[in-house]
Protein backbone atom coordinates (compact mmCIF):
# COMPACT_ATOMS: atom_id res chain seq x y z
CA UNK A 1 0.00 0.00 0.00
CA UNK A 2 1.44 3.38 -0.97
CA UNK A 3 0.73 6.39 1.20
CA UNK A 4 -0.55 9.43 -0.70
CA UNK A 5 1.31 12.26 0.97
CA UNK A 6 -0.19 15.04 -1.13
CA UNK A 7 -3.75 14.25 -0.23
CA UNK A 8 -5.69 15.99 2.52
CA UNK A 9 -6.40 14.36 5.81
CA UNK A 10 -9.50 12.23 5.93
CA UNK A 11 -10.21 13.10 9.55
CA UNK A 12 -9.99 10.84 12.53
CA UNK A 13 -12.72 8.40 13.55
CA UNK A 14 -15.32 9.53 16.03
CA UNK A 15 -16.29 12.81 14.38
CA UNK A 16 -13.19 14.86 15.23
CA UNK A 17 -12.21 17.61 12.85
CA UNK A 18 -9.73 17.11 10.08
CA UNK A 19 -6.94 19.65 9.91
CA UNK A 20 -8.32 22.99 8.69
CA UNK A 21 -6.91 24.57 5.55
CA UNK A 22 -4.14 27.13 5.25
CA UNK A 23 -3.04 29.12 8.25
CA UNK A 24 -2.86 32.19 6.01
CA UNK A 25 -4.96 32.83 2.92
CA UNK A 26 -6.41 35.56 0.72
CA UNK A 27 -10.13 36.27 0.90
CA UNK A 28 -12.63 38.12 -1.25
CA UNK A 29 -16.09 39.52 -0.69
CA UNK A 30 -17.48 36.23 -1.98
CA UNK A 31 -15.43 34.03 0.37
CA UNK A 32 -15.45 36.26 3.46
CA UNK A 33 -18.34 34.50 5.17
CA UNK A 34 -16.74 31.06 4.82
CA UNK A 35 -13.15 32.16 5.42
CA UNK A 36 -13.82 34.47 8.36
CA UNK A 37 -17.32 34.30 9.84
CA UNK A 38 -17.73 30.52 9.68
CA UNK A 39 -14.08 29.67 10.35
CA UNK A 40 -14.02 31.94 13.43
CA UNK A 41 -16.66 29.68 14.98
CA UNK A 42 -13.91 27.02 15.15
CA UNK A 43 -10.72 29.05 15.60
CA UNK A 44 -10.00 32.81 15.92
CA UNK A 45 -9.36 34.56 12.60
CA UNK A 46 -7.26 37.69 12.10
CA UNK A 47 -8.21 39.76 9.04
CA UNK A 48 -5.57 42.04 7.52
CA UNK A 49 -7.07 44.75 5.28
CA UNK A 50 -4.28 46.02 3.05
CA UNK A 51 -3.48 47.58 -0.34
CA UNK A 52 -0.63 47.22 -2.81
CA UNK A 53 0.20 50.95 -2.62
CA UNK A 54 0.36 50.97 1.21
CA UNK A 55 3.91 51.20 2.58
CA UNK A 56 3.14 50.19 6.20
CA UNK A 57 1.18 47.20 4.87
CA UNK A 58 4.41 45.78 3.45
CA UNK A 59 5.91 45.80 6.94
CA UNK A 60 2.88 44.72 8.93
CA UNK A 61 1.77 41.87 6.67
CA UNK A 62 4.93 39.71 6.90
CA UNK A 63 5.34 40.44 10.62
CA UNK A 64 1.76 39.41 11.33
CA UNK A 65 2.14 36.27 9.23
CA UNK A 66 5.21 35.32 11.26
CA UNK A 67 3.37 35.69 14.56
CA UNK A 68 0.40 33.70 13.24
CA UNK A 69 2.68 30.84 12.13
CA UNK A 70 4.37 30.84 15.52
CA UNK A 71 0.96 30.33 17.12
CA UNK A 72 1.01 26.86 15.47
CA UNK A 73 -2.62 26.64 14.46
CA UNK A 74 -4.20 28.48 17.40
CA UNK A 75 -5.30 31.27 15.03
CA UNK A 76 -5.88 31.77 11.30
CA UNK A 77 -5.10 34.83 9.17
CA UNK A 78 -7.04 36.14 6.20
CA UNK A 79 -5.78 38.92 3.92
CA UNK A 80 -8.19 41.25 2.08
CA UNK A 81 -7.05 43.63 -0.68
CA UNK A 82 -9.33 46.65 -0.17
CA UNK A 83 -8.95 47.84 -3.76
CA UNK A 84 -10.25 44.54 -5.10
CA UNK A 85 -12.98 44.25 -2.45
CA UNK A 86 -14.29 47.80 -2.03
CA UNK A 87 -17.83 46.77 -1.09
CA UNK A 88 -16.54 44.61 1.76
CA UNK A 89 -14.19 47.37 2.96
CA UNK A 90 -17.06 49.86 2.96
CA UNK A 91 -19.36 47.47 4.79
CA UNK A 92 -16.78 47.02 7.56
CA UNK A 93 -16.03 50.78 7.60
CA UNK A 94 -12.35 50.39 6.71
CA UNK A 95 -11.16 54.02 6.52
CA UNK A 96 -7.40 53.44 6.33
CA UNK A 97 -4.91 50.64 5.76
CA UNK A 98 -3.49 48.66 7.24
CA UNK A 99 -6.45 47.81 9.47
CA UNK A 100 -6.59 44.52 11.33
CA UNK A 101 -9.71 42.92 12.77
CA UNK A 102 -9.85 39.84 14.99
CA UNK A 103 -12.93 37.62 14.70
CA UNK A 104 -14.04 35.01 17.22
CA UNK A 105 -17.37 33.23 17.31
CA UNK A 106 -18.45 34.90 14.09
CA UNK A 107 -18.03 38.50 15.24
CA UNK A 108 -15.20 41.07 15.56
CA UNK A 109 -13.69 41.15 19.05
CA UNK A 110 -10.56 43.31 18.62
CA UNK A 111 -8.89 45.60 16.08
CA UNK A 112 -6.05 48.03 15.42
CA UNK A 113 -4.82 50.27 12.61
CA UNK A 114 -1.33 51.05 11.36
CA UNK A 115 1.92 49.10 11.57
CA UNK A 116 2.77 47.60 14.96
CA UNK A 117 6.01 46.18 16.44
CA UNK A 118 6.24 42.41 16.66
CA UNK A 119 5.92 42.49 20.46
CA UNK A 120 2.53 44.22 20.14
CA UNK A 121 1.41 41.74 17.50
CA UNK A 122 2.29 38.85 19.81
CA UNK A 123 0.24 40.44 22.59
CA UNK A 124 -2.66 40.92 20.16
CA UNK A 125 -2.60 37.23 19.23
CA UNK A 126 -2.13 36.19 22.86
CA UNK A 127 -5.25 38.11 23.88
CA UNK A 128 -7.16 36.58 21.02
CA UNK A 129 -6.40 32.97 21.91
CA UNK A 130 -6.85 33.47 25.65
CA UNK A 131 -9.91 32.02 27.35
CA UNK A 132 -9.84 28.51 25.93
CA UNK A 133 -11.85 29.29 22.79
CA UNK A 134 -8.96 29.11 20.36
CA UNK A 135 -9.92 25.75 18.93
CA UNK A 136 -7.55 22.86 18.26
CA UNK A 137 -3.84 23.57 17.90
CA UNK A 138 -1.18 21.73 15.92
CA UNK A 139 -0.33 19.75 19.05
CA UNK A 140 -3.97 18.63 19.23
CA UNK A 141 -3.82 17.39 15.64
CA UNK A 142 -0.54 15.58 16.30
CA UNK A 143 -2.13 13.79 19.26
CA UNK A 144 -5.12 12.91 17.08
CA UNK A 145 -2.89 11.54 14.30
CA UNK A 146 -0.86 9.47 16.77
CA UNK A 147 -4.05 7.92 18.09
CA UNK A 148 -5.27 7.18 14.56
CA UNK A 149 -1.95 5.44 13.84
CA UNK A 150 -2.15 3.49 17.08
CA UNK A 151 -5.70 2.45 16.14
CA UNK A 152 -4.32 0.84 12.98
CA UNK A 153 -5.03 3.40 10.25
CA UNK A 154 -1.62 4.64 8.99
CA UNK A 155 -3.12 5.98 5.76
CA UNK A 156 -5.36 8.48 7.52
CA UNK A 157 -2.70 9.29 10.11
CA UNK A 158 -0.20 10.03 7.32
CA UNK A 159 -2.66 12.46 5.73
CA UNK A 160 -2.98 14.39 9.01
CA UNK A 161 0.77 14.39 9.67
CA UNK A 162 1.43 15.53 6.11
CA UNK A 163 -0.95 18.49 6.40
CA UNK A 164 0.65 19.49 9.69
CA UNK A 165 4.05 19.46 7.99
CA UNK A 166 2.72 21.68 5.21
CA UNK A 167 1.87 24.27 7.88
CA UNK A 168 4.91 23.60 10.12
CA UNK A 169 7.65 21.84 8.14
CA UNK A 170 10.04 21.89 11.11
CA UNK A 171 7.66 20.05 13.45
CA UNK A 172 9.69 17.02 14.56
CA UNK A 173 6.74 15.23 16.17
CA UNK A 174 4.76 15.33 12.92
CA UNK A 175 7.79 14.18 10.92
CA UNK A 176 8.38 11.29 13.33
CA UNK A 177 4.72 10.33 13.01
CA UNK A 178 4.90 10.39 9.23
CA UNK A 179 8.00 8.17 9.27
CA UNK A 180 6.24 5.69 11.54
CA UNK A 181 3.30 5.63 9.13
CA UNK A 182 5.70 4.65 6.35
CA UNK A 183 7.12 1.87 8.48
CA UNK A 184 3.63 0.65 9.34
CA UNK A 185 2.84 0.03 5.65
CA UNK A 186 6.18 -1.58 4.83
CA UNK A 187 7.85 1.47 3.27
CA UNK A 188 10.90 1.45 5.54
CA UNK A 189 13.24 2.24 2.64
CA UNK A 190 11.36 5.47 1.92
CA UNK A 191 11.40 6.30 5.64
CA UNK A 192 15.18 5.80 5.70
CA UNK A 193 15.57 8.03 2.65
CA UNK A 194 13.50 10.80 4.26
CA UNK A 195 15.39 10.42 7.53
CA UNK A 196 18.73 10.85 5.73
CA UNK A 197 17.60 14.20 4.33
CA UNK A 198 16.57 15.74 7.65
CA UNK A 199 18.50 18.64 9.14
CA UNK A 200 20.96 17.77 11.96
CA UNK A 201 18.94 19.66 14.57
CA UNK A 202 15.82 17.65 13.72
CA UNK A 203 17.78 14.38 13.88
CA UNK A 204 18.67 15.23 17.48
CA UNK A 205 14.99 15.38 18.45
CA UNK A 206 14.13 12.41 20.73
CA UNK A 207 11.11 11.37 18.65
CA UNK A 208 13.13 11.36 15.43
CA UNK A 209 15.97 9.50 17.18
CA UNK A 210 13.43 6.89 18.32
CA UNK A 211 12.29 6.35 14.74
CA UNK A 212 15.92 5.98 13.61
CA UNK A 213 16.41 3.31 16.27
CA UNK A 214 13.19 1.57 15.23
CA UNK A 215 14.42 1.48 11.61
CA UNK A 216 17.75 0.07 12.76
CA UNK A 217 15.99 -2.63 14.77
CA UNK A 218 13.71 -3.50 11.86
CA UNK A 219 16.71 -3.89 9.58
CA UNK A 220 18.47 -6.12 12.11
CA UNK A 221 15.37 -8.24 12.54
CA UNK A 222 15.18 -8.84 8.81
CA UNK A 223 18.24 -11.07 8.98
CA UNK A 224 17.04 -13.50 11.65
CA UNK A 225 15.33 -16.81 11.11
CA UNK A 226 11.65 -17.68 11.38
CA UNK A 227 10.18 -17.46 14.88
CA UNK A 228 8.85 -21.04 14.75
CA UNK A 229 12.31 -22.47 14.03
CA UNK A 230 13.89 -20.34 16.75
CA UNK A 231 11.29 -21.55 19.26
CA UNK A 232 12.11 -25.15 18.29
CA UNK A 233 15.79 -24.49 18.94
CA UNK A 234 14.98 -23.08 22.38
CA UNK A 235 12.75 -26.03 23.21
CA UNK A 236 15.74 -28.30 22.56
CA UNK A 237 18.22 -26.04 24.34
CA UNK A 238 16.89 -23.25 26.59
CA UNK A 239 20.45 -21.91 26.90
CA UNK A 240 20.80 -21.29 23.15
CA UNK A 241 21.33 -17.59 23.76
CA UNK A 242 21.68 -16.66 20.11
CA UNK A 243 18.34 -18.28 19.31
CA UNK A 244 16.67 -16.37 22.15
CA UNK A 245 18.25 -13.10 21.03
CA UNK A 246 17.15 -13.69 17.42
CA UNK A 247 13.68 -14.68 18.57
CA UNK A 248 13.34 -11.34 20.36
CA UNK A 249 14.22 -9.52 17.12
CA UNK A 250 11.76 -11.69 15.19
CA UNK A 251 9.02 -10.82 17.67
CA UNK A 252 9.83 -7.12 17.36
CA UNK A 253 9.68 -7.33 13.56
CA UNK A 254 6.27 -8.98 13.84
CA UNK A 255 4.97 -6.17 16.04
CA UNK A 256 5.03 -8.28 19.21
CA UNK A 257 6.95 -5.83 21.36
CA UNK A 258 5.99 -7.38 24.70
CA UNK A 259 7.24 -10.81 23.64
CA UNK A 260 10.49 -9.24 22.40
CA UNK A 261 11.06 -7.55 25.77
CA UNK A 262 10.25 -10.79 27.63
CA UNK A 263 12.80 -12.81 25.65
CA UNK A 264 15.56 -10.24 26.11
CA UNK A 265 14.89 -9.98 29.84
CA UNK A 266 14.97 -13.77 30.07
CA UNK A 267 18.29 -13.81 28.20
CA UNK A 268 19.68 -11.12 30.50
CA UNK A 269 18.58 -13.11 33.54
CA UNK A 270 20.25 -16.29 32.21
CA UNK A 271 23.53 -14.65 31.15
CA UNK A 272 23.78 -10.89 31.48
CA UNK A 273 27.30 -10.71 29.99
CA UNK A 274 26.57 -12.84 26.92
CA UNK A 275 27.92 -11.35 23.69
CA UNK A 276 29.21 -8.20 25.40
CA UNK A 277 26.00 -7.37 27.24
CA UNK A 278 23.91 -7.75 24.05
CA UNK A 279 20.58 -8.35 25.81
CA UNK A 280 20.72 -5.16 27.88
CA UNK A 281 21.93 -3.08 24.92
CA UNK A 282 19.12 -4.39 22.74
CA UNK A 283 16.56 -3.69 25.47
CA UNK A 284 17.77 -0.09 25.63
CA UNK A 285 17.24 0.19 21.86
CA UNK A 286 13.75 -1.24 22.16
CA UNK A 287 12.87 1.23 24.90
CA UNK A 288 14.14 4.10 22.76
CA UNK A 289 12.13 2.87 19.77
CA UNK A 290 8.96 2.52 21.86
CA UNK A 291 9.39 5.96 23.45
CA UNK A 292 10.00 6.89 27.12
CA UNK A 293 6.33 6.89 28.16
CA UNK A 294 5.25 3.71 26.38
CA UNK A 295 3.89 1.11 28.84
CA UNK A 296 6.40 -1.50 27.60
CA UNK A 297 9.26 0.93 28.24
CA UNK A 298 8.05 1.85 31.73
CA UNK A 299 7.42 -1.76 32.79
CA UNK A 300 10.50 -3.09 31.00
CA UNK A 301 12.85 -0.61 32.64
CA UNK A 302 11.49 -1.55 36.08
CA UNK A 303 12.00 -5.25 35.38
CA UNK A 304 15.51 -4.64 34.06
CA UNK A 305 16.41 -2.56 37.13
CA UNK A 306 15.17 -5.34 39.39
CA UNK A 307 17.42 -7.82 37.59
CA UNK A 308 20.40 -5.47 37.63
CA UNK A 309 20.25 -5.03 41.39
CA UNK A 310 19.18 -8.53 42.34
Amino acid sequence: MDLMFNSGAKGAPGGTQSVPGELIKDATTATFVADVIEMSQKVPVIVDFWATWCGPCKTLGPALEKVVREARGAVRMVKVDVDKNQDLAAQLRIQSVPTVYAFKGGRPVDAFTGAQPESQLKEFVKRLIAGGNAGPTIDDYIAEAKQVLEDGDPQTAAGIFNQILQEAPDNASAMAGLLRCLMAVGQSAQAESMLARLAPEMLRNPEIAAVATALELAKSAGGVGEAAELRRRLASDPDDHQARYDLALAYYAAGEGEAAVDELLDLFKRNRTWNEDAARKQLVKLFEAFGPTHPLTVAGRKRLSTLLFS
